[in-house]
């Protein structure tokens, strides 16, 4: 019986490639969908908004921390994609105690890589996804980083103010932009104060549009203690989303203020 190891080191066995997989997680949820799932995959949770067709007619199995495990049950699943920060550890423990629970933990671009490459050989879509996996670490062979860097600090959340920190994979995104994480020595998402950057020189806050969906109001109200700073709204899909949306990261990081010295980009063809 074929066997698989995931990214936190458990072994799973798969008697046979997987006809009704269950995704606790967005970003993986898009990347079954453009490995050609769309048959396979029989329950997505609530946050799973691509692909909007999926959203709009997929079973929705409750949130990412707070799964309804009747739900999962009605529908039989014979695979389940996790991850272990998006996801509650006991919920995705009581589930592999019944069903075989693939869990990713991804905080590099390598780390998403072998993801995608992994995620292909459990759902026999191997050659798709080595195909995704390499045009991902092409484009992002090709971005150079600015000559001068910039330092940032990357908000996720409102009240109590939270930021990324230096163990996650948005920090990881931010240094390929060339810009430096002023919370890059706190771990995860730490709750932090803006007036803790006063007095940084060229400082630039991204406001994340998710998981906390940051609007203009927001912006004035911190340029209000960081009346110098730089303050932007980004799209957090593109720096936190590490499937099959990593393809559009890094033309838009390109377009990011402080990256004007990159060269343009190379003609890659689309998937």
């Amino acid at each position: 019986m074929p066997s698989f190891t995931d990214q936190i080191g458990r072994t799973i066995l798969l008697p046979q490639i997987p006809r009704r997989i269950i995704s606790l997680v967005p970003s993986q949820t898009e990347l079954l969908f453009s490995l050609g799932l769309d048959e396979t995959v029989v329950g997505i949770t609530k946050f799973c908004v691509h692909p909007d067709a999926w959203f709009r007619s997929k079973p929705r199995i409750g949130g990412t921390k707070a799964i309804d495990a009747a739900r999962i049950h009605a529908l039989q699943p014979d695979l389940i994609i996790a991850n272990k920060e998006e996801n509650d550890k006991q919920q995705v423990e009581a589930l592999a105690t019944r069903y075989p629970v693939w869990v990713s933990d991804v905080k590099t671009l390598s780390e998403a890589l072998a993801m995608i490459r992994s995620v292909g050989a459990l759902t026999g879509k191997e050659t798709r996804a080595a195909e995704l996996a390499n045009e991902i670490d092409a484009r992002f062979s090709i971005l150079t980083t600015p000559s001068k860097t910039t330092m940032v600090a990357y908000l996720i959340w409102y009240r109590p103010w939270m930021a990324a920190g230096g163990d996650t994979f948005i920090h990881q995104m931010l240094r390929y932009c060339g810009f430096d994480n002023a919370f890059g020595d706190r771990d995860r998402y730490p709750q932090i104060d803006p007036a803790e950057l006063t007095g940084i020189p060229d400082l630039t806050i991204l406001l994340s549009s998710e998981p906390y969906p940051f609007r203009q109001r927001h912006i004035h109200e911190i340029q209000k203690t960081l009346p110098n700073a730089r303050i932007m709204l980004v799209d957090g899909e593109l720096f936190s989303w590490y499937g099959s949306r990593l393809l559009h990261a890094p033309d838009y990081f390109r377009q990011l203020p402080g990256r004007s010295s990159t060269p343009p980009p190379q003609e890659i063809p689309t998937l």
